[in-house]
């Protein structure tokens, strides 16, 4: 399987990492026909990084965003996303890609995938599992199965298509799975085809703040609470002990409390609530 692919990726202070991912992407043995960088107002030289080797290869485009002046968690990278999504000068592709610009991976990493997608066709959404290194050696991140993790997802276009694109939202990246489900694709990791993440997801926030932000996008996607309690009950016996489970129901409780609204989609919120149910009863659902 050879098909077209887009990659986007958002990069924000990332001349650490940039580079390493740059390496890896035009080492690969299927290249995408764009690959299109956008520079998140960085205050350090990942702009010029980027502009380095957009001057070198033609499919690479360097876009810069003003810097906004804050983090502007979860929806915040979507703008940036989209920034790059309006800027594709072709329009007949069969994958596309939001990779962040902090990752390493093999040369065969997106042959690989194709190669996985090509044998079921109703997967839409997947990519590689992310690893970080401890001790040297890669170590798992562990999610639930259903799930991908946001800074390598890969979407087939017919399931982008019928999704409508990617919520400007925190939980964007749980809630395009959840939908896709419901409209009757699978989503999968590859855990087998490792990615190396040289940050640790929600680092740039602290501990504190990024729990507190996934409860909140737990909020905004409709989570049923007794599931959200649950959750945050089993989160004390896990690391980081008790403070995950803290953030997550400040986050969440904290949601009611302002009145943020919720996705606009009673049906996806329906259906989300319904498959939590399920889980908790111990019934088949995508969390299980």
């Amino acid at each position: 399987m050879n098909p077209d692919y887009i990659v986007i990726t958002s990069a924000k202070d990332e001349e650490e990492y940039i580079e390493d991912t740059i390496s890896s992407m035009i080492s690969q043995t299927i290249k995408p026909i764009e690959w299109i960088i956008v520079d998140d107002g960085s205050r350090d030289r990942t702009g010029y990084i980027i502009d380095k080797y957009a001057s070198r290869y033609q499919w690479i485009k360097a876009i810069h965003r003003k810097d906004r002046g804050f983090r502007q968690a979860g929806s915040g990278v979507m703008e940036s996303f989209y920034d790059g999504y309006h800027n594709i000068a072709s329009r007949n592709w069969d994958f596309i890609v939001k990779l962040d610009g902090d990752l390493s991976f093999q040369k065969d990493y997106f042959e690989r995938c194709f190669e996985l997608f090509a044998s079921d066709s109703r997967l839409g959404i997947s990519g590689g599992g992310i690893c970080h290194i401890v001790n040297g050696k890669p170590e798992l991140e562990e999610d639930p199965v259903f799930h991908v993790r946001g800074a390598t997802k890969i979407y087939r276009k017919a399931c982008w298509d019928d999704i409508g694109g990617l919520y400007i939202l925190p939980g964007w990246d749980t809630l395009d799975e959840l939908k896709a489900h419901m409209m009757g694709w699978k989503t999968k990791g590859f855990a087998g085809l490792q990615v190396i993440h040289h940050r640790y997801t929600g680092g740039a926030d602290g501990t504190w703040r990024n729990w507190v932000k996934n409860g909140l996008a737990n909020y905004i996607s409709g989570y049923h609470p007794l599931f959200m309690l649950l959750k945050c009950v089993k989160r004390l016996i896990e690391k980081p002990y008790v403070i995950a489970s803290l953030g997550l129901i400040y986050g969440y409780a904290g949601g009611y409390i302002r009145r943020i609204p919720q996705v606009d989609d009673k049906a996806l919120i329906r259906y989300i609530r319904q498959e939590q149910i399920k889980r908790i009863l111990f019934r088949k659902s995508i969390w299980k």
